[in-house]
């Protein structure tokens, strides 16, 4: 399902020669009275998204922040929504927040920024963490339901990009570029903007990019782990290299390379390591 793999390479380089305004209904120039300009500068030609023909609507769902506040998806009708699954112990969650909270303060009547912990530690440590980075929008933690909704979540950071009818038209794994997200924001709320858009089929082939961090190894059960072992593991299986060969990461090639048969003893000698170590 994700087209992130299609579109992103770097944080601020993720971009495609393109035409200019696809949403031509607006003459609103950015500044005008009432419309927000954007806050990142698109290169030359603008840029390319892509939304899925088929978008997938998304059920009544109904979270309850770590403030205990209620927020409903059926609320944001009307506004763009982005739902971004994160960790505290994930790298490129961290350096993707800030961006995330200036779209959020510069977009509040067309853009809602959810946030959806996976931390095993509880809301007092993504309390004490968001409160550090003056995380400006709802912070839920997951839950069964809130996966259901929003499935195939195998990789920090996934972000799903909810339309103002309510339909899953993208989800990008890994650092979601805010040129590209203010972009996407700013076409589907009919803001004007510098981009044009590509409808593409569903892929469900994942391939771990952009500083993505795997939160499923496949072949390996982590089931049988505590929470805050199972975040051990992925923490090493995120950072330390397969010798294979390949230069990639335990956790991209056990993904990436199926076939790869240096990586999967490895990675079963760190879970039986980490499950020993208590």
């Amino acid at each position: 399902m994700s087209r992130c793999i299609a579109g992103a390479a770097v944080l601020f380089a993720l971009l495609w020669p393109a035409a200019c305004g696809p949403n031509g209904g607006s003459s609103e120039a950015p500044g005008a009275v009432g419309v927000p300009a954007p806050l990142f500068e698109t290169p030359g030609g603008g840029v390319k998204l892509e939304f899925v023909d088929n978008p997938a609507p998304v059920p009544d769902l109904t979270m309850t922040t770590i403030d205990g506040v209620s927020i409903s998806m059926a609320d944001q009708l009307g506004k763009v929504v982005l739902v971004n699954f994160w960790a505290t112990w994930c790298g490129p969650c961290r350096e993707e927040i800030p961006y995330l909270v200036q779209l959020a303060a510069r977009y509040p009547d067309h853009l809602t920024v959810i946030g959806v912990s996976e931390d095993a530690g509880g809301t007092d440590l993504v309390a004490a963490f968001t409160a550090q980075y003056g995380v400006n929008y709802p912070i839920v933690m997951s839950t069964p339901e809130i996966k259901r909704a929003f499935p195939g979540v195998v990789a920090l950071p996934t972000s799903f990009v909810v339309d103002p009818e309510g339909r899953i038209v993208e989800s990008h794994v890994g650092l979601i570029s805010p040129i590209v997200l203010e972009q996407e924001t700013r076409y589907l709320t009919s803001l004007p903007n510098d981009a044009t858009v590509e409808i593409v089929a569903p892929n469900d082939q994942l391939r771990l990019a952009n500083a993505a961090q795997a939160t499923e190894i496949p072949g390996v059960d982590l089931s049988v782990l505590t929470g805050t072992q199972r975040e051990e593991v992925l923490r090493r299986v995120n950072t330390e290299g397969c010798p294979c060969g390949c230069s990639l990461t335990l956790a991209q090639c056990r993904i990436n390379d199926s076939s790869c048969g240096v990586s999967p003893p490895i990675v079963e000698r760190i879970v039986e390591e980490v499950a020993g170590a208590d």
